[in-house]
């Protein structure tokens, strides 16, 4: 089989009518897959998809590109393979319809033999479409890869090899390999099916072949069991990688091949002892995480969704939850390679609607295949630990739900029986008919806006008999049940239903403390996922704080007012720069030992501020401020220690017991001095860690950092712009409008920062900084020296260099 990207050479614009002729405006123009038709359009307050998509259009959009079919292809089957294109993708050859999916987030193949004129150059056109069918922001077009498959009509499809590891012992594991053939001639063929087990090291640990008979237009099943001597276990701390190769061939003819990278590993779930990975107890540190890639949009290469995976373990997470969709191939082989675990979602509804045109429309219609969809994706991913059904479903709480939890819970498991299933069930979203008298105190419908207002309400609703008698048959489907926001049930479900294994499948962030301690403390809870790990584009301004005494201030609950573009709400930003929340987070798992310094800004000292259940304190880790020395601020230190003492330039500033106010945190009240500002945490009256800060000193100038110093053609140079003084300090109040300028092969595909409250767009060349930084992605477009720089005003030009390789 050759699989190779299919890439480059497309064109994208809006789809016109049948009678319409294209304008400068909306002739297509050049693009390179994956990509995001949305993102570079304006933003308007007026959208009519509001705050959702952070009051970007939606629209529809037709991508097109020519191929050349040459005559050799005639005998074999050609295919083009789509990992995910959103939303109701219809597939073209010449202008004929190949292929429909309404999922914008399964892969799908389309098989193009019947279409084909061999020796001739034809057209390919895909439309795709998003309108109000989303509660975050969606993107839009073929968001992620796609790949031209060519095969003899003998091979193994897309998919064909599931591997599984159904015993392992100390000394062996055995390793179960089932490869599909197909046969798509009009002769009975039997080929010989050949398997080698490669292990992490490159040596082949095992091998059999067997023949394997196929009918003419039809498929067959060739299985083996193979014994692996020694084998190196998959763990969050070990993740050891083997490959299943597969040849498939016919006398001297060499027919096909296939790799599947897997990994042995043994899961075991109980009330008792909790989530056990090869025996060893696992708690989830976990993160949920959207789709899009920040300043790309909801554009998903490779190289973005690794980055992501790799920054999101480094800052604490051994567990990510993809929200609400299935998540990308990219991601999961990142997950695979980093050690990280995986609960991967079907869905945001089932067949009650959050949004005027989202997927429950085609619910009935799709979910088998949907459903289908994700579990062959997934199948072979040690990463991928549970499956979750669905997330906050309306239904849940009614006899109707409970059928529908029970049919997706069997179908999942008649696919793939070695995974846990779960739910993200919210008991109160289950039931907002039945609260009607506490819906009537809110001034507004939306599920989260409700959430924002009735604060602690939520716990006590959650935990009240009305819920758990109308979700108990829902639970009572799944292998692990997943709370949103309903740790007030973590303590009672354990005496009312002794069997029943929880995780925190969506927590609030300012909340990790008590949420990690119940995790530690119960065996039945086995793990937390905060919202969110990584800051997203849409749901804008969720988790902002508000600062209330500005003229005309109206308070319009969890939706930011435009110009809002992220939620902000995420441990990192949307470049991946760590916020303050994520190295309390740290702390709280017990991974840090050293204190941390978030300094809450000067400059709004005493301002009253309005915030919601997502949304940390407006402080960030800096002593460099344009403030007028005596001025007024107030200074957190999170800790793990009995007491945290403040020193400036070696002067006690104060002792504070830590957890008085919160746990794992000291508040102090003092004013600004240029200097350098610690903060010393002790245990029993022993030091048991520092932290300090420093205000810069002398003059500043503009840097730029290539987070590598090479790439390969499929990767992304990422390029950090900083303001900053000679010793690397970055005031966060020197912020200035910076211009970046690629040379050589490589082209600028988006540029962004941390605001959460922006006009600037991420196709620019130009932004300004926030908190004194900003990120430049370049792809690059052939091999060579890529030579990124940053310009401003007032400042001498800096420069990254990076070689891309072929």
């Amino acid at each position: 089989m050759i699989r190779v990207p299919f890439h480059d050479g497309w064109t994208v614009g809006p789809k016109l009518g049948a009678f319409e002729q294209p304008t400068p405006d909306t002739a297509p123009r050049p693009v390179r897959l994956p990509h995001d038709a949305i993102r570079d359009l304006a933003r308007s307050a007026a959208s009519d998809q509001g705050v959702n998509s952070g009051y970007h259009p939606g629209g529809v959009f037709e991508y097109a590109r020519s191929v050349d079919v040459p005559r050799e292809w005639r005998d074999k089957t050609v295919q083009l393979e789509f990992e995910g294109v959103y939303r109701d993708a219809t597939v073209f050859v010449d202008g004929a319809v190949v292929a429909h999916e309404t999922s914008g987030y399964n892969g799908f193949v389309v098989a193009l033999d019947p279409f084909l004129r061999f020796g001739q150059t034809q057209r390919i056109t895909v439309e795709a479409r998003a309108h109000r069918d989303s509660r975050w922001y969606s993107g839009a077009g073929i968001h992620r890869p796609v790949h031209l498959v060519v095969a003899d009509p003998v091979h193994v499809p897309l998919g064909g090899t599931r591997v599984t590891t159904p015993d392992i012992d100390a000394d062996r594991a055995v390793v179960e390999i089932a490869t599909t053939v197909v046969n798509g001639t009009r002769h009975t063929r039997t080929p010989r099916i050949a398997w080698q087990v490669v292990a992490p090291d490159g040596t082949v640990a095992a091998r059999a072949d067997a023949p394997v008979t196929v009918l003419p237009g039809s498929q067959a099943v060739a299985r083996v069991r193979i014994a692996v001597p020694g084998a190196q276990l998959w763990h969050p701390d070990t993740p050891w990688l083997y490959e299943a190769r597969t040849s498939l061939d016919e006398g001297d003819v060499h027919l096909d091949a296939d790799t599947v990278a897997f990994g042995i590993r043994r899961l075991q779930v109980d009330p008792a002892r909790g989530l056990r990975i090869n025996g060893r107890p696992v708690l989830m540190r976990g993160a949920c995480v959207h789709h899009d890639n920040g300043p790309l949009g909801a554009a998903t290469p490779d190289a973005a969704e690794d980055r992501r995976v790799r920054l999101l373990k480094a800052a604490g997470f051994n567990a990510l939850r993809s929200a609400h969709n299935p998540m990308s191939r990219a991601m999961l082989d990142a997950c695979d390679r980093h050690g990280v675990l995986v609960m991967d979602e079907l869905t945001d509804v089932w067949t009650r609607s959050k949004t005027a045109f989202d997927s429950a429309v085609t619910f009935l219609d799709t979910w088998r295949h949907d459903v289908a969809a994700l579990v062959a994706k997934d199948v072979n991913h040690p990463s991928v630990v549970m499956y979750s059904i669905g997330n906050e479903i309306l239904e849940l709480g009614t006899p109707h739900g409970a059928t529908w939890s029970r049919r997706l819970a069997e179908e999942v498991r008649a696919l793939d029986p070695t995974r846990p299933v779960t739910n993200g069930i919210n008991g109160i979203i289950a039931n907002l008919p039945r609260m009607s008298e506490a819906m009537a105190e809110l001034e507004a419908a939306d599920p989260n806006t409700m959430m924002a207002n009735m604060g602690e309400q939520m716990a006590r609703m959650n935990a009240s008999a009305l819920v758990s008698d109308s979700i108990e048959e829902s639970a009572a489907v799944l292998d692990i049940v997943g709370f949103n926001y309903a740790d007030s049930r973590y303590r009672q479900d354990a005496e009312q239903y002794p069997h029943r294994v929880i995780v925190g499948s969506e927590t609030f962030p300012a909340h990790i403390d008590a949420m990690w301690a119940l995790v530690e403390e119960l065996p039945h809870v086995i793990g937390d996922f905060t919202w969110t790990g990584w800051d997203y584009l849409g749901e804008a301004g969720i988790g902002r704080v508000d600062y209330t005494d500005v003229d005309g201030y109206v308070a319009t609950g969890t939706a930011g007012p435009f110009p809002y573009l992220t939620a902000e709400c995420g441990d990192l930003d949307i470049t991946g720069h760590r916020r303050t929340v994520s190295f309390y987070r740290e702390i709280v798992y017990g991974l840090r030992t050293d204190p941390y310094i978030a300094v809450h800004r000067p400059q709004h000292h005493g301002r009253p501020t309005a915030t919601t259940p997502w949304s940390w304190d407006d402080t960030v880790a800096s002593w460099s401020w344009d403030a007028a020395p005596g001025a007024p601020v107030t200074v957190d230190v999170y800790a793990d220690a009995d007491e945290v003492e403040l020193l400036l330039d070696g002067v006690s500033v104060g002792v504070e017991p830590v957890g008085e106010e919160k746990a794992f945190r000291a508040r102090f009240e003092t004013t600004w001095q240029p200097g350098e500002l610690v903060a010393v945490a002790r245990r029993a009256g022993a030091e048991s860690g520092r932290h300090a800060l420093r205000t810069s000193s002398g003059s500043l100038a503009l840097v730029a950092r290539a987070e590598s110093d090479e790439t390969g053609p499929d990767g992304l140079v990422y390029v950090v712009a900083t303001v900053e003084d000679a010793t690397g300090i970055v005031p966060c109040d020197a912020d200035t409008r910076v211009r970046v300028e690629v040379t050589g092969p490589g082209e600028l595909a988006g540029l962004g920062t941390g605001r959460a409250r922006t006009e600037e767009t991420f196709s620019s060349d130009t932004v300004t900084t926030y908190d004194g930084r900003a990120l430049a992605i370049v792809r690059p477009t052939g091999a060579g020296e890529i030579t990124v720089t940053v310009s401003a005003e007032g400042f001498a030009p800096a420069r990254a260099v990076v070689i891309a390789h072929r």
